[in-house]
């Protein structure tokens, strides 16, 4: 697997865009080969259609020795997969201001969110500011809608189970720059809508149960002061406030997190935690 990994991170690491393509391609396929693993090819059942692979959860991966593999390669920072795939959406966004890497930054986000669930101690990558900020600056406005509604996604699998990792969303001002995604008349109907479904997301209740990842050892471990980037302030308007440190492994109750929210959205979050109620999106497991 190693050779794999290194044949994928060359590429990751190139500035050419088509072998970046390629390197997204070579990532994408090995996720793909762990979690379909142990499964037996799709059967025709009368005319051209195909039986859909069978969905399997985490725990079901975890007896096969490729996802195992996978798994403790994932500890070391060599072959981290989710810190090289952050680097490289960092350098298509610095030089994809034309929209010519578009397609790359989406497929690269659409990459973290699928190692993050494979492999859920990564998230500790995003209490450092850097790789948040990252996330946040792409939800501006000068970004397309795919790039937006893909990053929303990623953002939610990035805060699931974290609530360290929502301190520091908040104290970036992330709420700031979601609510004015979601409050601005430009938004489309879509981004809208993964929007909502975030802040259905952030008003449930924080149950952190993620195994502590030792930073001596990993990839993943340490964090940085917080700064928002310059540029959030001017484009939402904010303070863009700076705190040293986030209130780490602190967790916010329902209330509080309202408390939060109606700040930027007042007469809202109420609709927001009844709906959450009534209708349990999400399947109700966050609820």
């Amino acid at each position: 697997m190693e050779s794999l990994l290194s044949l994928a991170f060359d590429n990751l690491s190139s500035f050419d865009g088509s072998k970046i393509k390629k390197g997204l391609r070579q990532v994408e396929g090995l996720l793909a080969q762990i979690c379909l693993a142990g499964q037996s090819s799709p059967r025709k059942h009368g005319g051209d259609q195909q039986q859909q692979p069978q969905r399997r959860m985490l725990a079901d991966l975890s007896p096969d020795p490729a996802f195992r593999e996978f798994f403790k390669l994932q500890e070391g920072f060599e072959w981290n997969v989710a810190q090289r795939l952050l680097t490289t959406l960092d350098w298509l966004v610095v030089r994809g201001g034309d929209g010519s890497y578009d397609l790359l930054i989406v497929n690269a986000l659409d990459l973290i969110q699928g190692v993050l669930l494979l492999h859920p101690p990564s998230r500790v990558l995003f209490q450092r500011s850097v790789h948040m900020n990252l996330l946040l600056d792409l939800l501006e406005p000068i970004n397309s809608p795919a790039i937006q509604s893909a990053t929303i996604i990623t953002l939610v699998v990035a805060l699931l189970d974290m609530p360290q990792n929502i301190r520091v969303f908040e104290a970036l001002d992330g709420l700031l720059t979601i609510t004015s995604l979601f409050k601005s008349r430009e938004t489309g109907r879509e981004v809208k809508f993964r929007l909502t479904e975030f802040l259905y997301f952030y008003l449930t209740p924080e149950t952190p149960n993620l195994p502590k990842t030792d930073p001596r050892t990993s990839a993943i471990g340490g964090a940085e002061l917080l700064q928002r980037s310059p540029g959030k302030s001017k484009v939402f308007g904010g303070g863009g406030r700076e705190r040293s440190r986030s209130e780490s492994g602190n967790t916010l109750s329902v209330e509080a997190k309202k408390q939060h929210l109606d700040r930027y959205l007042p007469g809202v979050v109420d609709e927001l935690l009844k709906d959450l109620d009534t209708y349990k999106p999400f399947g109700g497991i966050l609820s």
